[in-house]
């Protein structure tokens, strides 16, 4: 408990003045992070198959430019191009060829995972990199709904939560804490909304849209402890002490990220 606790303080010291100052700082932040991200889900991966050297630093590479092209976008619009995209795709495809006798080679498996992970990755440390970008405000309301919801989703559970949630998935994930996490987080970042952002907004369409965000960053997060259970990982590395990886401390605000660009025209 003291060196989660230990962790928890180090990482707020370090993420939020880097939030507050925005710009250049914070933007090579989320690349280091990024680049962590892409190295979790290489390394659970390579737990049943290795890449090729070559290819993962490859990956890593692509994850500092593509954040180069974007570190100071501030408008919704995905604008990574077409050719890059193509240059992605035959970059990992076409080494298929150079060696695949076995299944222990390179192949399209591989090929489409490294493809798969590189966009996803990406795109949702990108967006929050943008989100920042735009407003400050809208990235804190993004990440109350994340932190109050994970918090009170923990402590509803421990204290009355009986019904398991997703019991293969996340043995120890309730439905009592997914309401009261859910209502919470709605609570205080639709408060927070409302007082700091727009207070002219209909408080309906608010409260739907942030219960909205926070059942689909609930649900992220035992999307990605569906992975780590496929790959038999209880974190996805010790990066953190006492917390795992960058993926485990940013599952639920990717998809609350993810969720929110589909959704902020109403808000």
């Amino acid at each position: 408990m003291k060196k989660r606790i230990g962790s928890a303080i180090i990482m707020i010291l370090i993420f939020v003045p880097l939030l507050l100052v925005g710009g250049i700082p914070f933007a090579i932040l989320m690349t280091l992070l990024a680049v962590c991200a892409m190295y979790e889900l290489v390394t659970i991966r390579e737990k049943k198959k290795k890449f090729p050297s070559l290819m993962k630093t490859v990956s890593y590479f692509l994850i500092i430019f593509s954040s180069v092209l974007t570190y100071n976008q501030n408008i919704f619009s995905y604008n990574m191009s077409y050719q890059l995209i193509s240059f992605i795709v035959l970059l990992f495809l076409l080494p298929i060829l150079l060696k695949n006798e076995n299944e222990k080679d390179y192949n399209i498996n591989d090929a489409l995972y490294l493809i798969g992970s590189l966009l996803f990755i990406n795109i949702s440390f990108n967006l929050i990199l943008v989100i920042r970008n735009y407003s400050l405000y809208y990235l804190i309301y993004l990440l109350l709904i994340t932190v109050i919801t994970d918090t009170f989703a923990l402590i509803t559970g421990m204290y009355i939560g009986k019904n398991k949630l997703a019991k293969t998935i996340s043995p120890n994930k309730t439905i009592e804490g997914f309401v009261g996490g859910v209502l919470m987080g709605t609570f205080v970042a639709s408060t927070f909304y409302y007082t700091v952002i727009d207070p002219g907004i209909s408080i309906a369409i608010l409260v739907l849209t942030t219960l909205f965000l926070a059942v689909v960053g609930q649900l992220g997060d035992l999307v990605f402890s569906s992975i780590k259970r496929t790959f038999g990982v209880k974190d996805f590395s010790n990066l953190i002490p006492g917390h795992g990886g960058i993926l485990d401390r940013f599952d639920s605000l990717i998809f609350v990220i993810l969720a929110f660009i589909l959704v902020m025209g109403l808000i």
